[in-house]
């Protein structure tokens, strides 16, 4: 199953989310419309809605709540990337300059502040306590996840370990709260809750690690990112990471001076020592195995087409190269 026809089986579940989405983000503040609009123009994959429609229909049940659902964990992540520019100076997301660099850090911020407000009353509307606790959870992991990539930043005795927490906290756990999400809406059993829990965390594991891959293996015109981003803010991801462990002396020293330095001045030598080490390689398949392993997860749901393509979706995400 292609990307498009999991798409297809979700078009018209992720169009009524457009338009929630359209509608929640309308303010009487004219900036938070401003910033609001180039959001949603911007576009995106738009992966963790499309796993919450399809995760719900999979349990049988779709509808208006499932909507708000993905509408609100798309609002998470967006505030959450709202946020990010900032702290990493970034100028370019999705191939277009990013919201603080046209109306700048403060502005940025504080429409991410109302972006979480809206989701949360959103989760309010929904009236499960149990919604309301998971969301509650995971938005506080996130946050502890962002301090930890910053307090790892520049630091090039960032282990492997450390790296899987970040990554889990930043990334895999909004995927498995979605999941999760679906299910409890959907009155699922407590075996297809967790089924569709752990199907999630692995499913955005898997995705962040091939991220990170495309870091330095990517086209930046596709992607919407430059090449070296991560380096250049003195991140090490797992390639990097690999790389130190598994390089010469000149190789651990010239990437020890990057992640401390930051700056792309080494991005050519740091790749080679990358690719040379297998870091892109090792980095893969442990994607690969995170994929595999979302996959197991959905033998507790009920065989559908819906349960096929989130096992497709799992596919895409370790084969995405854009």
């Amino acid at each position: 199953m292609t990307l498009e026809q999991i798409r297809a089986l979700g078009r018209a579940d992720l169009a009524a989310v457009d338009d929630v989405v359209r509608a929640s983000l309308k303010s009487t503040v004219p900036l938070v419309d401003q910033v609001a609009e180039h959001i949603i123009s911007g576009g995106g994959k738009r992966l963790r809605p499309l796993l919450v429609v399809l995760a719900g229909r999979a349990c049988g049940a779709g509808g208006r709540r499932h909507t708000e659902a993905a509408a609100f964990i798309e609002f998470i992540h967006t505030a959450t990337l709202l946020h990010d520019d900032v702290v990493d100076g970034s100028s370019k997301r999705r191939g277009r300059e990013t919201a603080n660099a046209i109306f700048g850090n403060q502005a940025s911020v504080l429409v991410g502040d109302f972006v979480y407000s809206r989701a949360f009353q959103m989760m309010a509307a929904i009236g499960s306590q149990q919604v309301m606790e998971i969301m509650a959870d995971a938005t506080n992991v996130i946050a502890e996840g962002e301090v930890l990539q910053l307090m790892n930043a520049h630091d090039p005795e960032t282990t492997e370990q450390r790296y899987h927490e970040v990554i889990y906290r930043k990334t895999a756990r909004l995927f498995e709260a979605g999941a999760q999400v679906a299910a409890v809406l959907a009155n699922a059993t407590s075996d297809v809750q967790d089924a569709l829990r752990r199907y999630g965390r692995h499913l955005g594991t898997a995705y962040q690690l091939i991220d990170d891959v495309l870091d330095y293996r990517s086209d930046p015109a596709a992607r919407g990112k430059n090449v070296g981003d991560d380096l250049a803010e003195g991140k090490p991801t797992l390639p990097l990471i690999h790389a130190l462990r598994m390089g010469n002396e000149e190789q651990q020293a010239q990437i020890r001076a990057a992640i401390e330095h930051g700056g792309l001045e080494q991005l050519d030598a740091i790749i080679v020592a990358i690719e040379s080490t297998g870091g892109l390689d090792y980095a893969e398949g442990l994607a690969r195995r995170e994929a595999k392993q979302a996959t197991l997860a959905l033998q507790a749901v009920p065989p559908s087409p819906y349960r096929e393509a989130l096992a497709a979706l799992a596919a895409f995400a370790v084969a995405h190269q854009t």
